[in-house]
């Protein structure tokens, strides 16, 4: 998990300041996983002990997967490197034009098909959630969800057994009882998903 988190502050993935989350919670920290990400091999290597949690699970009959999701943006990657890592496809959901989080460019859940779910950042599974009901309306089983970073708050739960290659204690608040809004710091909004600051 140390290591992940000095991959993290190597390539500048994490950030300092008042930042509005895509949750449209605001934070003290940002994690911009795609700094990190841009290396293949420190892509590779945060990711590589979220890998073998994964197979020994599998290994130990707990968890069988057939493919692996990633949200666009942040999960594309993720997903990519842990199918390429476990032997497994790897494909994405995005967002439409009204902005609704579907399944396009041919990509294909199939009935019964057991899907992990790969985001860079979990903080309320919001996205993570989105992507499954896109993905279970087709039929598939959403079975897991992994992450290189979990920042969740305290009691935050998600639905699905969670591997995440660290977890990080990042302050985060609803906007209208964000600390950082109270002392007049201006917000900044540095992620893809289209909010209002």
């Amino acid at each position: 998990m140390e290591k992940v988190i000095n991959l993290l502050r190597e390539s500048g993935a994490m950030l300092e300041g008042h930042f509005l989350l895509s949750s449209g919670r605001h934070s003290d920290r940002y994690f911009q996983c795609a700094r990190l990400l841009q290396y293949p091999d420190k892509a590779a290597a945060a990711l590589a002990q979220t890998v073998e949690q994964i197979k020994a699970d599998i290994q130990a009959g707990k968890l069988a997967i057939d493919a692996i999701v990633g949200p666009a943006m942040g999960g594309i990657i993720v997903a990519y490197e842990l199918g390429r890592q476990l032997g497994l496809p790897a494909f994405f959901t995005e967002r439409d034009d009204a902005g609704a989080m579907s399944l396009r460019r041919g990509f294909e859940a199939a009935p019964g098909q057991r899907l992990l779910i790969a985001e860079d950042v979990v903080t309320t599974g919001k996205s993570s959630g989105e992507s499954a009901k896109v993905l279970e309306s087709l039929g598939a089983k959403v079975v897991a969800l992994a992450c290189v970073v979990d920042r969740r708050a305290e009691g935050v739960a998600v639905d699905w057994p969670l591997y995440a290659a660290c977890k990080v204690n990042a302050a985060n608040w609803e906007a209208d009882s964000c600390e950082l809004c109270k002392k007049g710091i201006p917000a900044v909004k540095p992620g893809s998903r289209k909010l209002s600051v």
